[in-house]
């Protein structure tokens, strides 16, 4: 009779998704990452600064791989670093900030492991400081005040 009123579908846990390249976060275990579900993906975060998102998504989209967290000033050195480097698709702009390291390429894990140690050395072209949501609320709010 207690079957029928629990069902195991009511208990049943959420099954997380792998982390899709997991040797990144090893490569960087010593700067005590945390993680965040982000636009389907993996947000890596060191202290304040969000690094890299990793992303692998079923059907294989050109945007799978690991998201560089940088700023356009920065994309020529990096590009030196990191040849196959490029601008991420999904946005549909033709330059972004966040850099992508394709998992397509034929470097994607030397590159990948070599982010994660500029990363680890603190290089300052990797890593952003996201605008806080309660930034963005205040400024929302003080743009609908400014409204005639």
């Amino acid at each position: 009779m207690t079957d029928s009123l629990f069902p195991d579908a009511l208990f049943a846990l959420k099954r997380h998704k792998p982390v899709p390249y997991a040797f990144v976060l090893d490569a960087m275990t010593a700067l005590s990452p945390v993680t965040r579900p982000m636009f389907g993906s993996l947000a890596i975060y060191v202290q304040d600064k969000i690094v890299l998102i990793l992303r692998e998504k079923r059907n294989g989209t050109p945007d799978d791989g690991v998201w560089l967290a940088t700023t356009e000033e920065h994309h020529e050195s990096l590009r030196r670093e990191f040849p196959n480097m490029r601008s991420i698709q999904v946005f549909r702009t033709p330059v972004t900030s966040w850099q992508l390291l394709p998992a397509a390429a034929p470097d994607f894990e030397e590159s990948a492991l070599r982010a994660c140690e500029l990363i680890v050395a603190r290089d300052p072209r990797i890593g952003k400081v996201p605008k806080s949501r309660r930034t963005k609320a205040i400024r929302r709010v003080a743009k609908d005040r400014a409204r005639p």
